[in-house]
């Protein structure tokens, strides 16, 4: 079916018609930036008119995508993270000591950045987009450490590593732990052992929902892209986490490359996909090593490529290497950004399932969810069902950070009590008390001590007032001003807003105003101006357009509601 035949019969679709076609400049975009450090404007000049693209094409892309660098650096280029896990570290004074020490240096340049994804080493930094502590920027800027910062650009650094989390023996979801990682799901599938229509079941059965945030069940979607109409369809792994407090994917790439490649292929192969790409956002370049490393090995293997196994089937995977922008987890948004466009959700329906990549039929799924295919599929839905607790199903990864011990990547069974999985890593720093915790990302609404044996779980944490999100714990000592963490988290939202709705772009930026100005005069709240907050809570969530500014301040309402709970007179 034609592009023109699909759009006639999508409603709303043909809104998009004025948009340029043609190949993604994108990856031309960043290919120039990766030689340069930065866009010239001749580089730029060059790839319009050998591109045959507009300039303004161009400019507003570059205008969009945080990354993108339109003048030279002036020698290392320095980001400090200012959002929440990092905050709660004491990223504030360290950034303000920081700017004192080397505000004035001609060859440094230091910008605060969102969330980099490196909350266990909390506060974070990046020297020149390498990954480190911000304790560690000092030492590599005077050429102290790692070899120094001409060792780091040259990649003879061991800083910015991938580092390891699982446990001995390997990690509970891996059917390879102690054997070499042979792709036998896939290789199964290939060979008509194990059928599609027995991969959806186990799915299906097993009640694996994704693990991004969504939560939509896993074999639902995986059936509805095998049954769209179109002869071409297209398969994306979103792992484009940029959430604070989230790395869980991050550590799944680097520990568990096989089975996130192994259950996208095996979703490829379900779904007659022939192509396939792993949206990764930038700052995980060590992650995205270890990535062309193993998509090299199926090339190898002959589990990717024009006839793979002999079979004559055609199996590619690629990486799109993300511009940057929180939004762009945001699967239409994610869509836009591939296909070439400002990375702006679209209006749904129609679903990528049905309209997705160049207006084909698109299987997307996150990172762990792609993860834990093979072994649901190669040991049956009844043995994922048994892993869970507390009623739950299956097994769980969380990212953990915050005030606590052991800041890392923990899997549990699913149903896991948040009580439970803080004493797992280490509990609360320093033996200090508990005020609250997110427990499903900076999109979660905080929930206080009462709420501590709620097990981890879509449904449970739902009927305590917050959500499973993206699968982070960000825990918070006794003593925080939880009003001003979550104005941080508030921040983050509104700077990271695409702008193309009003209630999100105009609603965050108000709520932010208003709580800033009620911090600096002392961090009490008007009835005048709580009732506002509400208000524009109320708007941003029932009628932005996508997930993000939905969210956006219900941490903060959150707050609100538990200060109310505490100055409540004792019923009697």
């Amino acid at each position: 079916m034609t592009l023109e035949a699909q759009q006639a019969k999508v409603p709303g679709v043909e809104a998009r018609a004025g948009k340029f076609r043609g190949p993604s400049l994108i990856p031309m975009l960043m290919a120039i930036q990766e030689r340069h450090g930065w866009l010239p404007r001749e580089e730029l000049e060059t790839l319009a008119r050998e591109q045959r693209r507009p300039r303004y094409e161009i400019e507003g892309l570059i205008s969009f995508y945080p990354h993108f660098r339109t003048e030279p650096p002036q020698g290392a280029s320095v980001g400090l993270c200012h959002d929440l896990t990092c905050w709660l570290k004491g990223s504030e004074e360290r950034i303000t000591q920081l700017r004192e020490r080397y505000g004035d240096a001609a060859n440094v340049e230091i910008a605060e950045i969102s969330c980099p994804g490196r909350c266990d080493i909390a506060p974070a930094a990046t020297v020149d987009d390498r990954p480190c502590r911000i304790d560690d920027v000092p030492a590599l800027l005077d050429g102290q450490a790692g070899g120094g910062l001409e060792a780091r650009r040259n990649g003879d650094s061991e800083l910015g590593a991938t580092v390891a989390y699982g446990p001995e023996g390997g990690w509970p979801n891996d059917p390879y732990s102690d054997v070499e990682h042979r792709y036998d799901t896939l290789r199964a599938l290939l060979a008509g052992t194990i059928t599609p229509e027995q991969v959806i079941d186990n799915l299906q059965r097993s009640g694996l929902r994704g693990m991004g945030g969504a939560g939509f069940p896993t074999g639902k979607k995986w059936d509805l892209v095998r049954g769209a109409e179109g002869s071409v369809k297209y398969a994306i792994c979103n792992a484009d986490e940029s959430e604070p407090g989230t790395f869980k994917d991050r550590q799944l790439l680097a520990e568990q490359a096989h089975l996130v490649l192994e259950g996208m292929l095996m979703g490829m192969v379900v779904t007659g996909a022939e192509e396939g790409w792993v949206f990764i956002r930038h700052e995980y370049g060590p992650e995205e090593a270890v990535l062309h490393a193993e998509i090299e090995r199926l090339r190898e293997l002959g589990l990717i490529g024009d006839d793979v196994l002999g079979s004559g089937r055609r199996l590619t995977l690629d990486i799109f290497t993300s511009p940057g922008g929180y939004i762009l987890g945001e699967e239409t948004a994610l869509i836009e950004c591939m296909e070439g466009h400002r990375g702006e959700p679209r209006n749904k329906p129609p679903f990528p399932g049905v309209y997705g990549l160049w207006g084909q039929p698109t299987l997307m799924n996150s990172v762990e969810t792609f993860a834990d295919v093979p072994i649901i599929v190669s040991r049956g839905a009844d043995w994922w069902k048994d892993q869970g607790v507390n009623g739950s199903g299956g097994l769980k990864f969380f990212a953990v950070s915050g005030h606590v011990e052991k800041p890392g990547v923990y899997c549990v069974p699913m149903g896991t009590t948040i009580r439970d999985l803080i004493e797992l890593a280490g509990g609360v720093a320093g033996g200090a008390e508990l005020d609250s915790v997110q427990p499903g990302g900076a999109s979660s609404n905080f929930l206080g001590v009462a709420k501590l044996d709620t097990p981890l779980d879509f449904n449970t944490l739902a009927d305590a007032g917050s959500m499973l999100g993206s699968g982070a714990l960000v825990v918070i000592a006794k003593g925080t001003d939880t009003l001003a963490a979550a104005t941080n988290v508030l921040r983050f939202f509104r700077n990271e807003s695409c702008g193309k709705c009003v209630p999100c772009r105009a609603g965050s930026t108000k709520a932010h105003e208003l709580l800033t100005d009620t911090l600096r005069s002392g961090g009490e709240l008007t009835d005048e101006r709580r009732e506002r907050l509400l208000e524009l809570e109320t708007v941003m969530r029932k009628t932005s357009i996508c997930g993000l500014g939905q969210v956006a301040m219900g941490p903060v309402v959150s707050v609100l509601d538990q200060q109310d709970e505490s100055t409540a007179e004792p019923p009697g």
